[in-house]
C-alpha cells in the first residue's frame, strides 16, 4: 500500500475531534487493509503491538538531525523553525515542502511496507555508530517522503500522531467493520466481545484478523505474553462498598505497591510483567526466587502487588520508595537490599493450561491458597476476610491504614476477572480519595532559583483517544534528588520527550503519569475538559501506570457529581 493513502487517512482523522466520525474514517479504511493486519498498529502511530517490548526510542533531537541531514541544512534552522511552529512533523512539512520547488528531492513513492520495515530495524541497532544507523533509516524514508508524508512519518517516530484515536474508537471501528452491527444493542455486544479479545490478546493485528474471520474465541490467554489487569472503580465508604459487590463480599488489604503479573510457561520460564505490559524480570530477581520455589504449578498466570519494606524496622513503605526500581538496569543487587519488596499474591487467571477468568473468585482465592507457601516479607497472600458485618469491615480498614497501607479491596466472591475493565466486581476504599492518575502534557521552565528546571506542569485526563487539560501543577516536589522526588528528577524525565517548544513553555509526549491531590474541582473554561483541580499537587510518580491507567473524564464528572 503507498504510505500516502495511510496519510490521506491520518488527515481525515485529524481534522475532526467527533469520535463517530474517526469511527467510520477507520471503519471504511479497514477494509483497505484486511489482508495486512500489522497495518493496523500505525493507527494509532504504533509499530508494534502494545504488548511488544520493542521501543523506537528517538528523541527529539534525533529527530531534528535527520531533517536537516534530509534538506541539506543546519541543525539550528531546524530548531529555529521547531520553535516557531512548535511540531516537528509541520517543521518536516514545511522544510520539504520548500525543498522541493528547489530541486528533485523524491526518488520513488513511499510504501507502508518500507515504512514498516525500517522502522522495525531501529530498535535491532546495537553497538558502535548505532545513532547514525538510526539517522540513516529515517533520512530513508523522508528522502522517498512528500511533504504531507513527511509531518507524519516525524510524528510516528516520536510517538505523538496527533490524530486522536484511542484503543476504544479502535476497538469500535474494528467492530463496525468486522460485524456491521444494526442497531445500539448490537454494536454494545460486538463491542464488549472485541474488547474482551484485547485485553486477553494485547494485540489490535490479532484482534483484527480474528474479528474479519469471526474467531474472537480462538485468541486465549498465553502465559508469557502480557495481559491487561483488571481495574477498580472507587467507592465512598464501607456501604457504598457493600451496594456495589454485595453481600457477603471479600475485604482484602489494597497495598501501597505496584501491580505485577506473573507468568509462567509451561517450559518454566518465568516472567514478570507491570500493568502498563513491560516486562521487570530483571529488575526484581527475588520476585522469580520467590515465586519459583514458594509457588506450585507448571504454568500460571497471577496477579499481586510487589510492596516495598523497611530492612531494619520491617514496617511498609510507600510506593514512592521502591518505584525507582521499576526502570532500573544497573546495580540491581544492590538496589533489592536497599528497597526490599514483599511479594502478596491477590488473584490468579490461569492455571495448568487453563484460562480461569471465567472462575467464581472465591475459587481462584482457593486456589491461590493451595499453591502458594507463604514466606513473611517475601511472599504472602493479601490480607482477606469474608464478611457481610459493616462493623468489621471498618476494623479490617482501620487495622489496613495501621500498617502503612492505602486502605481496602472490596470483591465480589462470585466474581469473574475481566482483564482491562473497571467493573463492579471490586472496589476501592481509601480515607479522603481526592486524588486522579494523570498524564502530564506539557511544562513551563522555572525562574530565579528554580531556573533551569521545569517546575509548572500541564496535566491531563482522557476521553476515549483524545487527552484533555484539568489543570496546571507545580508544588509536591522537593528541589533536590536526595530529598525525594523532585524537580530535578522530573526535569530529566520531560527533556527526553520534548515534541513543542514556545519560549518557556513546551508540549511533551503524554508519558509521565503522576498522582495529583486536589481539594476540589470547579468547571472552568480554561481547560479542555471543562474543569479545573484547585490546589492541585504532585503525589508521587507512577512509572509503573500508562495512559489506560489515568482518569477519564467521566470519572472527573462523577467526583464533581459526588462532591
Amino acid at each position: 500500500m503507498e504510505y500516502s493513502k495511510l496519510c490521506d487517512v491520518y488527515q481525515a482523522l485529524e481534522s475532526t475531534t467527533k469520535g463517530l466520525e474517526k469511527t467510520e474514517i477507520l471503519a471504511n479504511f479497514l477494509k483497505k487493509i484486511e489482508d495486512e493486519p500489522e497495518l493496523v498498529y500505525l493507527l494509532q502511530g504504533n509499530v508494534f503491538a502494545d504488548y511488544d517490548q520493542r521501543e523506537l526510542g528517538i528523541s527529539h533531537q534525533l529527530a531534528i538531525r535527520s531533517i536537516s541531514k534530509t534538506a541539506g541544512i543546519l541543525d539550528s534552522d531546524v530548531v529555529k523553525e521547531f520553535k516557531k511552529l512548535g511540531d516537528l512533523g509541520k517543521v518536516a512539512e514545511s522544510i520539504l515542502e520548500k525543498k522541493k520547488k528547489q530541486t528533485a528531492l523524491f526518488s520513488k513513492q513511499l510504501s507502508t511496507k518500507k515504512v514498516v520495515d525500517n522502522l522495525t530495524k531501529i530498535p535491532t541497532l546495537e553497538g558502535k555508530g548505532t545513532v547514525e544507523q538510526k539517522i540513516g533509516l529515517i533520512i530513508e524514508l523522508l528522502h522517498s517522503a512528500t511533504p504531507q508524508e513527511a509531518k507524519y512519518l516525524i510524528r510516528t517516530i516520536l510517538g505523538d500522531l496527533k490524530i486522536g484515536v484511542g484503543s476504544g474508537i479502535l476497538r469500535d471501528a474494528i467492530t463496525t467493520y468486522c460485524f456491521k452491527p444494526k442497531n445500539l444493542e448490537e454494536k454494545k455486544e460486538f463491542s464488549t466481545k472485541v474488547q474482551e479479545a484485547y485485553d486477553k490478546a494485547t494485540d489490535f493485528a490479532e484482534v483484527f484478523e480474528k474479528a474479519c474471520k469471526n474467531q474472537l474465541n480462538k485468541i486465549k490467554l498465553e502465559p508469557g505474553k502480557p495481559v491487561k489487569v483488571m481495574l477498580f472503580p472507587k467507592a465512598k465508604d464501607v456501604e457504598d462498598a457493600f451496594r456495589i459487590v454485595g453481600k457477603p463480599a471479600a475485604f482484602e488489604y489494597k497495598y501501597d505497591g505496584f501491580r505485577v503479573m506473573i507468568n509462567k510457561d509451561e517450559k518454566g520460564w518465568i516472567k514478570i510483567f507491570t500493568r502498563r505490559l513491560e516486562e521487570v524480570t530483571k529488575q526484581f530477581p527475588e520476585i522469580l526466587e520467590y515465586v519459583k520455589k514458594n509457588v506450585k504449578g507448571s504454568s500460571f498466570i497471577i496477579d499481586a502487588e510487589a510492596v516495598g519494606f523497611d530492612a531494619k524496622t520491617k514496617e511498609y513503605t510507600d510506593f514512592q520508595s521502591i518505584s525507582q526500581r521499576i526502570k532500573r538496569k544497573h546495580q540491581i543487587e544492590e538496589m533489592a537490599k536497599k528497597f526490599p519488596i514483599e511479594l502478596a499474591i491477590f488473584d490468579i487467571i490461569y492455571y495448568e493450561g487453563k484460562s480461569l477468568i471465567e472462575t467464581e473468585f472465591k475459587e481462584r482465592r482457593k486456589l491461590i491458597e493451595k499453591i502458594t507457601k507463604e514466606i513473611p516479607y517475601k511472599i504472602i497472600l493479601a490480607k482477606q476476610i469474608i464478611t457481610d458485618d459493616e462493623e468489621e469491615v471498618e476494623k479490617f480498614y482501620t487495622k489496613a491504614l495501621e500498617d502503612n497501607q492505602e486502605g481496602l479491596m472490596g470483591k465480589n466472591l462470585s466474581a469473574p476477572y475481566k482483564p482491562g475493565a473497571r467493573v463492579g466486581y471490586a472496589v476501592k476504599l481509601k480515607p479522603e480519595d481526592k486524588d486522579f492518575d494523570l498524564v502530564i502534557t506539557g511544562a513551563e521552565w522555572g525562574t530565579g532559583k528554580r531556573a533551569g528546571w521545569l517546575t509548572s506542569f500541564d496535566v491531563s485526563c482522557r476521553n476515549n483517544g483524545d487527552l484533555l487539560e484539568i489543570g496546571k501543577v507545580s508544588t509536591g516536589l522537593k528541589e533536590l534528588k536526595e530529598q525525594g522526588l523532585s524537580f530535578e528528577e522530573i526535569t530529566e524525565k520531560l527533556q527526553d520527550i520534548i515534541i513543542e517548544e514556545h519560549g518557556r513553555k513546551m508540549k511533551v509526549r503524554p508519558e509521565i503519569i503522576v498522582t495529583v491531590q486536589y481539594q476540589n474541582i470547579q468547571k472552568s473554561p480554561t481547560y479542555s475538559s471543562g474543569y479545573a483541580l484547585r490546589f492541585p499537587r504532585i503525589k508521587a510518580l507512577r512509572p509503573d501506570r500508562g495512559l489506560d491507567d489515568i482518569a477519564t473524564i467521566e470519572e472527573i464528572e462523577k467526583e464533581v457529581e459526588n462532591s
